[in-house]
């Protein structure tokens, strides 16, 4: 037995699935998007691809988790389909940023939206500075939430998944009702009528970010708008990701060759739902260039702020505190469970092997927790996250690519569900993802490179870790 305990049944792993995706992308992320693609019509293209390729990517994964469920989830399947080498390269990845970037960008998010209401908690408020770090609360508060949640999901897994369904169940209950007064009381004529009066005429817009007002514009055309849907997929698909986190806990979930396919379906189809009514609800309250202009991107406070006012945006930022809060918990409780992996194959630190008392890796949740404050205290977390957006994609696309490797590597292995629409939407899926990291590797090469560079860096890494394992013996 492997000292995990079963406590994971279909809800609390839907809302793993749906609490994790939905951090604080959503509530912001539209406003970037809008003046990458220019257009109300756009704007939905690229929120509805975005949940078309991860509908694909989970109903496809979802015959990796239920053939495998094991604590680890990925990085088992990216091992078995390849080699070691490569599931490290993942692992690596996702100790390194993916994962720890991600809790500790969620993190800052939670404490800077606690400002709206208590304005102590400031980015402006230093409160110690030597030379030029410095030190806010805001990063202490994002610190002392991270600590807070590892602590609580260290004492079992029945703790963290209580703290996700509390939090996961009544953001989606809030963002519900958000939807439901979108569409009743806060819907503006004048609003509706410019944006679905043009709805392609794409432009590209900037803006200046001192004043929040537009400087200039560029039409988009052809060719033009196929590269302006794939850079601005980036924060789309930042939004939509880490539904892949419930497979890292395949050894805690009741039932898994169910629960698991059935909590990614579930889970993935809400959240796609969820995100492109909000959209809508956003282009039904505010006309384009408000979403453009939206001060510090905060398009659903400014649309709450046309729907009811002042309250309305005290409302949104507790809204989104619960939803950052619950992500983190997803994250946290997830991210242990592969390092935990790592450490059985010996390719990471001995103790991230172990189980606590509670039946928990404790000892990589606190590592984990280390990491992400380290990365709080850097602050360089958002520009982390964009150069890893490519690493993500292509994992995903070598994950996906493996259910075709195993089909023919393991032929005689229980498939208990096989990937819906095989071979032609998984195949969709490749191609899709194919396209949107051609896109960054030509249109964005100073990012991307840093993504592959931290990839890369894994190598010689994992080289060492094998030739000190076995002077160990």
């Amino acid at each position: 037995m492997s000292g995990f305990k079963r406590e994971i049944k279909l809800f609390d792993a839907v809302m793993i699935v749906a609490g994790t995706m939905i951090g604080s992308g959503i509530f912001l992320v539209s406003a970037d998007i809008s003046r990458t693609v220019g257009s109300p019509g756009y704007l939905l293209v690229v929120w509805l691809l975005s949940g078309l390729i991860t509908l694909i990517g989970a109903t496809s994964y979802a015959e990796l988790a239920a053939m495998m469920p094991k604590a680890g989830g990925q990085y088992i399947y990216l091992r078995e389909a390849y080699n070691p080498l490569v599931s490290f390269l993942y692992g690596w990845t996702l100790f390194g940023v993916i994962q720890t970037g991600t809790i500790a960008a969620v993190a800052v998010a939670f404490a800077k939206f606690t400002g709206i209401l208590i304005p102590w908690f400031s980015e402006k408020n230093a409160l110690i500075k030597i030379g030029d770090f410095k030190f806010s609360s805001v990063q202490l508060l994002a610190i002392i939430s991270i600590v807070l949640l590892t602590w609580i999901n260290g004492r079992g897994v029945k703790n963290g998944k209580l703290i996700q369904n509390i939090f996961g169940s009544t953001k989606i209950i809030a963002i519900l009702i958000l939807i439901i007064l979108g569409f009743t009381i806060g819907m503006n004529a004048e609003a509706i009528s410019s944006n679905f009066s043009n709805m392609w005429d794409a432009k590209y817009v900037v803006v200046n970010k001192d004043n929040w007002t537009i400087t200039s514009t560029e039409s988009i055309a052809g060719f033009g708008i196929v590269v302006a849907i794939g850079l601005a997929m980036i924060g789309s698909l930042f939004s939509s990701d880490a539904w892949n986190n419930i497979s890292f806990s395949g050894d805690e979930v009741v039932n898994p060759t169910r629960t698991l396919v059935r909590s990614l379906a579930i889970g993935t189809g809400l959240v796609t739902l969820i995100y492109i009514l909000v959209n809508f609800v956003y282009l039904l309250v505010l006309p384009l260039s408000d979403i453009q202009t939206s001060p510090f991107d905060r398009v659903a406070a400014t649309a709450a702020d046309s729907i009811g006012g002042t309250t309305a945006v005290y409302a949104i930022a507790v809204l989104i505190m619960i939803s950052t809060f619950g992500c983190n918990n997803g994250c946290i409780l997830s991210g242990a469970r592969v390092y935990y992996a790592m450490a059985q194959d010996k390719l990471f630190f001995k103790g991230m092997g172990i189980l606590n008392k509670n039946g928990v890796p404790g000892k990589a949740l606190n590592f984990q927790c280390v990491w992400a404050c380290l990365l709080c205290l850097m602050g360089a977390y958002g520009d982390l996250l964009g150069y890893v957006m490519f690493a993500v994609i292509l994992f995903y696309i070598l994950t996906i690519a493996g259910i075709f490797i195993l089909r023919k590597k393991m032929p005689d292995v229980p498939r208990p569900y096989k990937a819906f629409g095989y071979p032609v939407l998984p195949a969709i899926y490749i191609l899709l993802a194919a396209a949107f990291c051609y896109i960054l590797i030509w249109y964005m090469w100073e990012i991307t490179r840093w993504g592959l560079l931290i990839v890369a860096l894994g190598i010689p890494v994992y080289f060492v870790l094998k030739v000190l394992h076995k002077k160990s013996g």
